[in-house]
């Protein structure tokens, strides 16, 4: 199997000096930079918007690997895709037309995405698989950062690996929420392709960030 990529999530970043962090898990070996957008409605939390994702844009080169948690979506794609966004996740609950969303997505120039909270069947995908190019299944529920791994997931997530593998396109299949290097090898064995991590790859600063990577490599 192929390196397994790692996403961090810049929720657990520094705040007060986002540009220098991204740029440090860039060097650090980050193959993608996971921003989650959260509106205080959808979840209960409220973070990021374009104008910040646009700012960090110069400070790396790497795919901004984009999660939405707000609703309504469509209003707001064309400004996620002028502020530099490569993938861009949606929520099959967040509109009343997935199909369409995915496809204003493409038509301006990313990657679409749909993400599965953890009570979210598999089965909202079977007609848009071929319109998707990740699978982000949480494995906590939305919303904030440092939650435990909810395990029935790894489950979901062997079900979506042999769907995938049934379409025989090359979709990302995306984990988000607690993971760490102690449970990162069960979610790479169930299929997942992509790790996204917060607190695991922030924990103990720039200095540490190449290490923490590494580990949650580590199970590929």
């Amino acid at each position: 199997m192929s390196q397994v990529l790692i996403s961090p999530s810049i929720l657990s970043a520094d705040f007060a000096k986002l540009g220098e962090e991204v740029k440090a898990i860039d060097d650090a070996g980050a193959d993608m930079i996971h921003v989650d957008v959260m509106d205080g409605h959808f979840v209960p939390n409220l973070t990021f918007g374009p104008p910040v994702i646009k700012a960090l844009r110069p400070h790396t080169k790497k795919p901004f690997d984009v999660h939405l948690m707000i609703a309504p979506v469509d209003l707001f794609i064309a400004d996620f895709a002028d502020a530099g966004c490569d993938y861009l996740t949606v929520h099959p609950e967040a509109g009343a037309h997935l199909h369409r969303t995915l496809q204003s997505i493409r038509s301006h120039g990313m990657k679409p995405g749909v993400a599965l909270n953890p009570s979210t069947p598999v089965d909202v995908l079977d007609y848009v698989m071929d319109d998707i190019d990740q699978i982000l299944v949480m494995s906590v529920n939305p919303g904030f950062g440092g939650q435990s791994f909810i395990d029935s997931q790894l489950r979901k997530i062997e079900v979506l690996r042999k769907k995938i593998d049934a379409t025989g396109r090359d979709i990302l299949l995306e984990v988000d929420g607690g993971l760490k290097p102690a449970n990162a090898p069960a979610a790479i064995s169930a299929g997942v392709t992509s790790i996204v991590a917060g607190s695991a790859v922030f924990k103990g600063g720039p200095t540490q960030y190449a290490a923490n990577i590494k580990a949650l490599r580590a199970g590929g």
